[in-house]
């Protein structure tokens, strides 16, 4: 990765469209009825604990059982496939999509996955950091662990095995976490941004321009 970056075209990107999508997927096979419309702003869940759900979004039925699935976030129903409604779909079956406005923080971690090397995920599994980085991580912070190529740095949890998986990857230290232990990733998705030392002038310049730039976009 080069250590220059067009900030300009980069921003006026953002400018442009200052949001983020997710696609909201079938959990399983099932009949799909809508509870929501396109244009509708939807909420996340919220509470002290998150124990009040978020909008409901679908209810999906399958062998007479009905499942409500709530938004994970708070934005707008960007796009709907109405002519879903009523009818049987497959598991993974795209159903729609929420637009959520990107916050300063958002920005910053989009444009360094441009400039951080990243490790991903070698299958869809669970990830924990090995024991050992783990522990470098709970003394001093991940951005003071440093990583060579060739290293154990996480356990894969596949099928109740777990595999040691070793670095492949520039020599950094672990700037950016993209996982949360125990929760499933699928393959080829980053599992953490690490940051070269020639790396580090650039990383600071993305932030120092991001919190200037963001305010007024």
């Amino acid at each position: 990765m080069s250590n220059e970056i067009d900030f300009d075209e980069i921003l006026a990107k953002y400018r442009s469209d200052p949001y983020n999508y997710i696609q909201v997927r079938a959990p399983h096979t099932g009949v799909i009825n809508y509870r929501v419309d396109k244009g509708q702003a939807v909420d996340a869940p919220s509470g002290e604990w998150q124990h009040i759900p978020g909008t409901t979004l679908f209810e999906i039925t399958r062998e007479k059982n009905r499942k409500p699935l709530c938004s994970p976030i708070t934005g707008i129903v960007s796009e709907l496939k109405a002519e879903l409604e009523g009818c049987f779909v497959e598991a993974g079956e795209k159903l729609m999509t929420i637009r959520y406005p990107l916050k300063k923080k958002d920005i910053i971690e989009n444009i360094l996955k441009e400039v951080l090397y990243l490790f991903r995920a070698p299958e869809k599994a669970k990830y924990f950091f090995a024991l050992d980085v783990q522990s470098r991580i709970d003394k001093k912070g991940a951005r003071s662990v440093i990583i060579k190529p060739g290293d154990e740095i996480l356990t894969m949890s596949l099928m109740k095995r777990d595999t040691p998986v070793y670095y492949a990857g520039e020599e950094g230290v672990i700037h950016s976490v993209y996982f949360e232990p125990g929760i499933s990733v699928d393959q080829g998705e980053p599992l953490i941004g690490v940051c070269g030392a020639d790396k580090v002038p650039l990383i600071q310049k993305v932030i120092t321009r991001v919190k200037a730039e963001w305010d007024n976009i």
